[in-house]
Formats: structure tokens, C-alpha cells, sequence
């Protein structure tokens, strides 16, 4: 009997599925606070709301500002975060002896993010991933972004693989929500950033994974067959 392989092709989010790049985010959020004279906010506060983009950064940060006054902190967020980019983000435990076994496996793997490209791109040689990536795609990439399937798919035709033999991982509702879209099975890594409110349940993903190190037995990821139905 031959031994379970992984996927042909996996395809993950990169903030709070690979990378736990909170400490960056938050410390690029607190340059903003310490220039205008505020007091920092606590890292627990939040990351929670990393996964969901600057502007959700912002808002929990800035929340006392109208919305004309926090859009105009987008830029200035983005442009500090770019001066510590990879300073103080480590890779979630577990996740660099998945990306090996799947290197050994013949897997081909890449990243699927909603961060731009210019601040996910510089990432991949300081990982060490600038020769195991096959494919990066950033929220600007391409005319649609997560939750939209577009880059799923592009993603896939680019590694060469048809997305029912890919799988999709990501800590947040709209990577579930693309893949589903994609006909992409897909993995809730609940190790990510979540709001109080969030109910990864009620996604529609198909394996839900408490810790990167699960991901190590090939019989715990989804195939084409199990993908979940609206």
C-alpha cells in the first residue's frame, strides 16, 4: 500500500499562516502613536486585527480619529512598516518543518496574501524561500484580491497545477471564501489572528487545524472529493 502524499500543490496566506508578522505591524502602528505624541498600544490589543488589513490596524489604533484622519494614516502605516519590514516577524512554530516536508514530497507551494506585493516580495529571500516559492501573489497583483478566487487560480495555473489538487491555507474568513469560489479544498490554520467575533465554524472550510505541526500527517489534508458546499 503506498504511503498518503500531500497535495500536489498548497497554497498559503502569509500573515497568520506562515508568518506571525504582528510584531512588526504593531510596532509600525506605535511609530505612528509616538510621533503624534500618544501612548502605545499593547501588542495583544492589536493583533487581532492584523489579518484584516492596515485599515482595520488603524482603526483599532486610531479609533478616536474620523475616517478622513485615519485614511490619511494608510501610508504613513505602510511606509514605517516597510522601514522594519522582517525586523521582529519570526515564522509560526511549526511551519518550517511543514515547508520542508513538502519540499520532500515534491510538493510545489507558494503565497496567496492581500498584503502588497512590494512589502510580501522582499520577504521571500530573507525566509530563506527565494528558491522553494513557486508562486507570490500580493493584493495588488492582479485586478481581484482575496476574497475573490482570481488569485487562487492564477496562482495554480502558474505552479501547473489544477486548483482541485491544490489546497489553500488561511486564518481568515476571505481565504476560505476564495478557495471555496476556486473549487480549491482549504485549511482554517487557527493559529492565526482572529477578532473575539469571528466563527472560523461557520467559514466553510474543510479541515480546520489547531497548530502548523497537524499539517506534518499528510491524512489530515483535504482533498477535491471533501471540499465543503455553501
Amino acid at each position: 500500500m503506498s504511503p498518503i502524499r500531500f497535495p500536489r500543490g498548497v497554497l498559503f496566506d502569509l500573515d497568520g499562516t506562515l508568518l506571525d508578522s504582528a510584531p512588526d505591524m504593531v510596532e509600525a502602528i506605535n511609530i505612528l502613536r509616538r510621533a503624534r505624541g500618544e501612548a502605545e498600544v499593547a501588542h495583544e490589543v492589536l493583533r487581532p486585527h492584523v489579518s484584516k488589513g492596515a485599515r482595520a490596524m488603524i482603526g483599532c489604533a486610531f479609533g478616536h480619529l474620523d475616517a478622513d484622519a485615519r485614511e490619511a494614516l494608510v501610508k504613513p502605516f505602510l511606509d514605517a512598516y516597510e522601514g522594519i519590514l522582517g525586523r521582529y516577524c519570526v515564522l509560526f512554530d511549526g511551519i518550517a518543518a511543514i515547508l520542508d516536508a513538502l519540499d520532500a514530497d515534491g510538493v510545489r507551494w507558494g503565497i496567496v496574501t492581500n498584503k502588497p506585493e512590494y512589502l510580501a516580495r522582499p520577504l521571500i529571500p530573507m525566509l530563506g524561500w527565494a528558491d522553494r516559492c513557486g508562486v507570490l501573489i500580493g493584493g495588488d497583483s492582479l485586478p481581484e484580491r482575496k476574497p475573490h478566487p482570481l488569485p487562487l487560480l492564477h496562482s495554480a495555473a502558474v505552479l501547473g497545477i489544477d486548483p482541485r489538487d491544490c489546497v489553500y491555507v488561511g486564518d481568515d474568513e476571505r481565504d476560505i471564501v476564495a478557495a471555496r469560489a476556486a473549487g480549491m479544498p482549504s485549511i482554517v490554520a487557527l493559529w492565526g489572528y482572529r477578532l473575539p467575533g469571528d466563527d472560523p465554524l461557520a467559514w466553510g472550510g474543510d479541515v480546520m487545524i489547531e497548530q502548523p505541526h497537524a499539517l506534518l500527517d499528510a491524512a489530515v489534508w483535504p482533498t477535491a472529493g471533501a471540499i465543503a458546499t455553501p
